[in-house]
């Protein structure tokens, strides 16, 4: 059902919420936007204006992963000034209101954890951007880390202990999923009573198969995002409009 106007679909969303007995939420860049984090494949995009580095052209190439840091580091000023929104806020009361067990994320600027998640309750499928991490050994850095390095030395830096190259702690094109968060991700699916995807625009799979998961496992399914998904007409309750006056109702509740 796609809510006609937005009282209608809050309160629906209200009565679903309360019915309840776990609820997973699944965040997509939607979430993050009024946050001033910009999404990627949206018109004005991130990807719209630079194209992205698969993980192939990082691991290959040097002049690759310098413009690859290079980006993140032009970007840090965004990331770091961002506060959780509305709907983070949201979210969080129902995780410490004891309805919320874990957050799936699509999301790599940590702001769910910022909100009051605790680390281990956020699955993270695309990885993390506020850190470093070795493709080799898995070593992790923090960004002070490789900015010095590379300032210092003119390039992006290589890990201490193996010499592998250093890399932002997410998860890029052409790399492979990270197999505990997926598993997690598919138990969360598969074991609640209400999922709700969040400003996501639910086309980059394998994640955009969790909804689906969760429907055909008996939960409820609602999806809130400006624009329609190929995924509307499956849920039982779908709202189009702006993520943080839908939730932002539910904020210290």
């Amino acid at each position: 059902m796609i809510a006609s106007d937005l009282q209608s679909g809050v309160e629906r969303l209200g009565d679903m919420i309360a019915e309840a007995r776990a609820i997973v939420p699944f965040t997509g860049a939607g979430i993050s936007t009024e946050c001033g984090i910009p999404d990627f494949r949206s018109p004005g995009g991130i990807w719209t204006r630079n194209r992205p580095i698969p993980f192939d052209e990082f691991v290959a190439s040097p002049e690759a992963r310098d413009e690859a840091w290079r980006r993140r580091f032009a970007m840090e000023e965004v990331f770091a000034a961002a506060k959780p929104g509305r709907g983070h806020r949201a979210l969080a009361s129902l995780y410490r209101a004891g309805k919320v067990p874990a957050v799936i994320t699509q999301n790599i600027d940590n702001l769910h954890q910022a909100s009051g998640f605790a680390s281990e309750h956020v699955v993270e499928l695309h990885g993390n951007t506020t850190y470093a991490r070795c493709i080799g050994c898995g070593q992790a850095y923090p960004l002070d880390w490789v900015r010095r390095r590379f300032d210092d030395d003119g390039a992006a830096p290589n890990c201490t202990a193996c010499d592998e190259p250093v890399k932002t702690a997410t998860i890029s094109f052409g790399q492979m999923m990270p197999d505990d968060e997926m598993q997690r991700a598919t138990a969360l699916s598969q074991s609640c009573d209400l999922f709700i995807a969040i400003g996501s625009s639910l086309v980059v799979w394998p994640a955009a198969g969790f909804p689906l998961m969760a429907k055909r496992a008996g939960a409820r399914l609602v999806i809130i995002n400006r624009e329609p998904t190929e995924q509307d007409d499956v849920a039982d309750l779908v709202i189009h409009h702006d993520i943080g006056e839908t939730l932002g109702p539910f904020v210290g509740n």
